[in-house]
């Protein structure tokens, strides 16, 4: 075993042994169990994955499986890929076959009850669209809106109604609105990037991000072109959010980069307020849009379009001032999810360059990655995450169980 694997296997092992035993949950958060993002259903995913790579024994993974299902599993209108029973539905696709016997029954029930809510927030984003209002993150976005269920429907039921209506809404969300008269991108959403109101942001704003901007959309649409999921109106979705990022992106020399979202005046004036890139994330940087638009360009069979992403991705994965910007090791936005999403993007590329990043973004992430203080433990931008992407550095393969395709990067 070469320097960074072995580096990384003894911080995996130290990782797994803080994340061993599930806390139970607080009575005041029975919820929080249910969590994709900071609670048991995410940080199972590590266990699954240890498991399955390594073939060791289930009962670590088991017990979190548990802990994230040990209440009741809410399939309410509010819930999405990030919490509650899509959560619990996605985790239980990362079981290995030779456990998937114990989780039987709960998988089909679950599966039936986010298939129904799959169904009732469509027809509420398309009555919604039908009275030209704006919409909110958590219509659409990765994290609790209908890309987040898009991505788990893809993953359990890529042939199913749900998933095509899911897939019409994107279509739908794609194309303009003009509330009071005037037209704006169908994403483009009535309150500001922290979901509240502010003066900076009147009018609402547009976000580019992976996780709550048109981005997120932008993948589930590419990842099931790529698959040979096709509805009506879904190349031209694409390239109507192509052409979006493509009227916002600026060009430094670094290379190219994209806001993190604009306002109304930046619609005025044509330019955004961002002044320089921001940390190449997955969460809302240069990594997650760049990932998004090369496989747009897989999917559209463009190699132009993927060279043009691939050469951004690498620019901005080159540049120290970027990098600067990235102070913590976890997945949401930082060195976990930008590791991982170079080495899919790697996979794919057909720029040479990217096969050099993720050796170099490894030894990063292993020296940010060195557990002083205990890390906070959930999957986005806690212990779990950073665990995660430390197994692909140290198989040097892409994951077993999938886990990373609730990112959308694969």
């Amino acid at each position: 075993m070469t320097a960074l694997p072995a580096t990384a296997s003894a911080l995996l092992d130290q990782y797994a042994t803080h994340l061993a035993e599930p806390v139970p949950a607080s009575e005041n958060e029975p919820w929080a169990a249910q969590s994709l993002a900071e609670g048991a259903a995410g940080i199972a995913l590590l266990h699954t994955e240890i498991a399955s790579r390594y073939g060791g024994a289930w009962r670590a993974a088991h017990r979190w499986i548990t802990a994230a299902a040990s209440g009741t599993v809410s399939a309410a209108d509010q819930t999405g890929l990030f919490l509650g029973a899509p959560a619990v539905g996605f985790l239980l696709t990362t079981v290995p076959p030779a456990y998937q016997h114990l989780y039987a029954a709960a998988r089909a029930t679950l599966h039936q009850h986010i298939t129904d809510l799959a169904h009732r927030r469509v027809d509420a984003a398309l009555a919604r669209i039908d009275r030209r209002d704006l919409p909110t993150f958590s219509e659409y976005d990765l994290f609790y809106g209908l890309t987040g269920i898009g991505a788990y429907l893809l993953r359990t039921d890529p042939e199913g109604p749900a998933l095509e209506r899911v897939l019409h809404y994107l279509v739908a969300l794609t194309r303009p609105l003009a509330p009071a008269g005037r037209g704006l991108p169908g994403w483009w959403v009535h309150h500001d990037p922290a979901r509240g109101e502010s003066p900076y942001f009147p009018g609402g704003h547009g976000n580019f991000g992976a996780a709550h901007g048109i981005t997120g959309p932008l993948l589930l649409l590419a990842q099931a072109l790529r698959r040979g999921i096709t509805i009506s109106g879904h190349r031209d979705a694409m390239f109507t959010i192509c052409a979006h990022l493509d009227a916002w992106c600026q060009h430094s020399d670094s290379g190219p980069w994209w806001p993190e979202h604009i306002a109304h005046h930046d619609l005025d004036r044509g330019r955004p307020h961002h002044h320089a890139p921001a940390r190449p994330s997955w969460c809302y940087g240069t990594t997650g849009i760049a990932r998004a638009g090369q496989l747009a360009g897989i999917a559209l069979r463009s190699p132009s379009l993927q060279k043009f992403y691939e050469d951004a991705l690498y620019r901005a994965l080159t540049d120290p001032a970027q990098l600067a910007q990235v102070t913590d090791s976890g997945l949401c936005h930082g060195w976990a999810g930008i590791y991982q999403t170079a080495h899919r993007a790697a996979a794919d590329t057909l720029d040479p360059r990217l096969r050099t990043l993720p050796e170099r973004l490894g030894d990063a992430l292993t020296t940010h990655a060195e557990p002083g203080d205990p890390p906070p433990p959930g999957l986005l931008n806690g212990a779990a995450g950073t665990a995660l992407a430390l197994t692909t550095i140290t198989s040097q393969q892409t994951p077993t169980t999938g886990w990373d395709s609730c990112l959308l990067i694969n």
